[in-house]
């Protein structure tokens, strides 16, 4: 037997250093397939660099964009309008003030004195009341059929107030709509004496009892019916009311009272029930005619 023959070791292989090139291959991105139709793939996805991943910069704000615009915009009407304005607040500075409005200066004695003013009869009645006439005379007669009613149908006319009066005063008010729903009337005759101004307060009286009804023509030419009624007497006063036919409930109201030398009457005219109001406004006014 001989000796046994030495084991063949395998020679071990060492690789060979990789080139460059190799290496810029093996390092290389993979490109990332299409994802367009009919491809069937997914999203892509970058596999590049991290320099390659960053979001976009953001886009500058427009805010002064938007407010520049908006200027633009409303630049030739705030030019429109600036003049206006400055004009306007010139001339209000420079408007004249109105003088504060002075009440009359009434004598106590005086016919004008004597009568209520639209605030205080608007105070007694309850109605908003306005000016409507004032006269410093008695109108004519009315026209009257029949003819004996003439004191009846122009209770402040001449028929009874006469032409002998040394100052005279009538006033009538009506409701602040100016429809003439609602009238007042105030008269004041001053005469040289009381026996006179008793006088014609006794005419009154007996023109009154004298008619009860008659058509009344006024100045303007229209006709209407009325019925009268006396409703109380006294030594110094006649209180009376005139009904319009076919006038929906419309009547006057009218009380006439004797003072010193004085002679006044109150008449309301509405579609309700003034005789209260009318013995108030007859007090109110006697209180204020002196002798």
């Amino acid at each position: 037997m001989g000796r046994p023959a030495p084991l063949k070791t395998p020679a071990l292989k060492t690789p060979a250093p990789k080139t460059p090139a190799r290496l810029a291959q093996l390092t290389a991105p993979t490109p990332a397939k299409p994802n367009g139709p009919g491809t069937g793939g997914g999203p892509s996805v970058s596999t590049g660099s991290p320099s390659s991943l960053q979001a976009p910069a953001p886009r500058p704000p427009r805010t002064r964009g938007r407010i520049g615009l908006t200027l633009r915009r409303w630049r030739l009407p705030l030019v429109a309008v600036l003049p206006c304005l400055t004009l306007a607040g010139i001339g209000w500075w420079c408007w004249p003030s109105q003088p504060t409005p002075v009440p009359p200066h009434l004598v106590a004695g005086t016919v004008h004195a004597a009568l209520l003013t639209p605030d205080e009869a608007s105070r007694l009645t309850g109605m908003t009341l306005t000016s409507s006439s004032e006269v410093s005379k008695p109108s004519p007669a009315l026209a009257a059929d029949p003819s004996s009613c003439a004191i009846a149908v122009g209770p402040t006319t001449q028929a009874v107030f006469g032409k002998d009066w040394t100052a005279f005063l009538s006033a009538t008010y009506q409701d602040a709509g100016g429809l003439g729903n609602y009238t007042m009337t105030q008269v004041v005759g001053v005469y040289p004496d009381r026996e006179k101004a008793g006088a014609l307060l006794r005419t009154l009286t007996a023109g009154l009892r004298s008619c009860s009804s008659a058509v009344r023509t006024d100045q303007d030419g229209r006709g209407s019916k009325w019925t009268y009624r006396i409703d109380g007497t006294a030594s110094n006063s006649v209180s009376w009311t005139a009904t319009q036919d076919g006038g929906n409930g419309w009547a006057c109201y009218r009380q006439a009272q004797l003072k010193g030398k004085s002679l006044l009457q109150v008449g309301i005219c509405e579609a309700g029930d003034g005789r209260s109001t009318v013995q108030a406004l007859t007090r109110r006014v006697a209180a204020e005619v002196r002798g």
